[in-house]
């Protein structure tokens, strides 16, 4: 069940949120959309162990959250070639499909975890706290990214603009969730970076 964007967007019905995936080889960064698929929040960073009990970590979430759908961050490489670390990705996502089938779409993830990394840096975060926060603030960026291009498709899904950023920003504020994440400091030193473009 893993496509394009658009059949992803096919699949959903109004109201359905979608679960944003940074997938490394020690933790997973998970990220949720609101249910009109405009702001993208962290939601939380899962440390890997066995297949299996990541598996019924994500059910939980899935049926928590009432998701409907996945994107994927695919890391590939700046000159648009996929490595190892891509085909990791791939192969998660198909051992996902297998075990919680959902509509699913990867998202191209270049520098997302670079510029989160340079937005904690900005906001002063420690580097204990930066590595609590990157993955699932990773996510969020590239869940953004997507939702971005769902509600502006084009031949390429091109976005546009800083208004991905803005809608994170808001998201880290404190969204539909009720939760601050970082406050208003950390909030407002995203706000302050480039948009999605210019840090690319």
């Amino acid at each position: 069940m893993i496509g394009e964007l658009h059949q992803l967007s096919a699949a959903l019905s109004h109201g359905q949120r979608v679960l944003g995936f940074d997938v490394g080889t020690k933790t997973i960064g998970l990220a949720l959309s609101d249910r009109s698929l405009t702001i993208a929040s962290p939601l939380e960073t899962i440390r890997r162990t066995k297949f299996s009990a990541d598996v019924e970590r994500l059910r939980a979430i899935i049926a928590e959250h009432k998701i409907a759908g996945y994107i994927i961050g695919l890391p590939v490489n700046m000159d648009g070639t996929e490595g190892p670390r891509c085909q990791g990705v791939r192969q998660f996502a198909k051992n996902l499909d297998e075990k919680l089938p959902l509509p699913a779409a990867f998202w191209d993830e270049r520098l997302s975890t670079v510029a989160v990394e340079r937005m904690l840096i900005d906001a002063d975060r420690s580097r204990k706290r930066r590595a609590e926060l990157v993955d699932k603030l990773a996510a969020a960026y590239i869940l953004q990214g997507a939702l971005d291009a769902l509600r502006n498709q084009g031949p390429r899904f091109k976005r546009q603009g800083n208004a991905g950023t803005t809608k994170v920003c808001t998201a880290f504020h404190g969204g539909e969730h009720g939760s601050p994440y970082e406050g208003h400091a950390y909030g407002q030193a995203l706000c302050n970076k480039p948009n999605y473009s210019d840090i690319e």
